[in-house]
């Protein structure tokens, strides 16, 4: 999968990802890094089909009106350290990963996995 992470999400996440085999760009690596705004995450998501993983709810809203972000994975953990958070990607990355092959909007959170349909 083509993978963009927000800024809100460590970079220790995006190398996790890429060592399933996963081509990962998080927003430091773009050039206004962390200081990129929703609108060209949505585009670089767009021209590039990107998977956004985020924090950041504003990205529901463009989904469900426009279906922009390609697809959306959103961590609705609350604050968490980064183990925790880590743990809870590998213990779901494999249905993740099989799952992104059919929906286009999953949600994630410390004890819950939800496809949006």
């Amino acid at each position: 999968m083509n993978l963009l992470i927000d800024a809100q999400l460590p970079r220790r996440l995006a190398r996790f990802l890429r060592s399933r085999g996963h081509d990962v760009v998080h927003t430091r690596d773009l050039p206004n890094g962390n200081r990129t705004g929703d609108r060209e995450i949505n585009t670089v998501s767009m021209q590039e089909q990107r998977v956004v993983i985020t924090k950041d709810a504003d990205f529901v809203n463009s989904f469900t009106l426009r279906a922009i972000p390609y697809k959306l994975l959103l961590v609705s953990t609350g604050n968490i350290t980064n183990d925790a958070l880590l743990d809870i990607f590998t213990k779901n990355i494999d249905v993740i990963e099989t799952d992104f092959i059919t929906y286009s909007h999953i949600e994630i959170n410390r004890s819950t996995y939800i496809i949006h349909r």
